[in-house]
């Protein structure tokens, strides 16, 4: 019998080791799967490669785990905001290295390791900084980068709703970048709001389907919401 649910937290993230490549899902706080992260704050792996939409907001989720000096690297869009003092401290401190890399290339580059593309030309970030080093090549005219994809060891998202098969469905816009994160990692963990029966999620509603999810756990305020 296929059963993809965890017991607990603590047991998802137990076997991340020092130096993982962790993605975790969210733009800023919506679809931040927050309670994976204390736990993996309180597992204790360091050295870690952190993919995300931006660097931590605030002292809470990905911003806390910067803080207790687990993260050696963060690839991201948007590192600065009124509230990101925890990333900006260490980034002037030389204490965490970062991967700035332009939303949509951050997307595409997530989502062409999940689809087995080798590698992609985008036009964004020609002729500037972020173009040092690449492979540049014309095309119809437009100068375009080389950009490679984005593989992780674990992705952290979060979903509203999960099924012991580990198919999943999103709130609004906290699916941003679970789906393609989700087909990006080598082991995927999904924090749910709820645990539904088989034949609970329609099909045609099923957003990441659980051939792509590895764990799926309740949330910390949800641990009595399994049927």
């Amino acid at each position: 019998m296929i059963d993809k649910i965890w017991p607990s937290l603590q047991e998802a993230v137990a076997d991340i080791q020092d130096g993982a490549t962790v993605m975790i899902g969210g733009f800023g706080n919506a679809g931040m799967p927050s309670a994976l992260v204390d736990a993996l704050i309180a597992q204790g792996a360091r050295n870690l490669t952190i993919v995300n939409n931006n660097a931590g907001n605030g002292d809470t989720g990905l911003a806390a785990l910067l803080k207790a000096g687990q993260v050696a690297k963060i690839i991201c869009s948007f590192p600065r905001q009124t509230d990101s003092h925890v990333f900006d401290a260490l980034y002037r401190s030389g204490e965490i290295e970062l991967e700035l890399t332009p939303q949509g290339n951050l997307a595409e580059r997530i989502r062409a390791a999940g689809a087995g593309i080798g590698g992609f030309f985008s036009p964004t970030g020609y002729g500037t900084l972020l173009a040092e080093g690449k492979e540049t090549r014309l095309i119809d005219g437009r100068h375009h980068v080389l950009e490679m994809p984005i593989h992780a060891d674990f992705a952290f998202i979060k979903a509203l709703h999960g099924d012991r098969w580990g198919n999943l469905v999103y709130r609004k816009a906290a699916r941003n970048f679970g789906p393609i994160m989700a087909m990006a990692a080598t082991c995927t963990i999904a924090q749910v709001d709820r645990v539904v029966g088989l034949g609970e999620l329609d099909p045609e509603v099923i957003v990441t389907p659980g051939i792509f999810v590895h764990r799926v756990v309740l949330g910390a305020t949800s641990q009595d919401q399994r049927p």
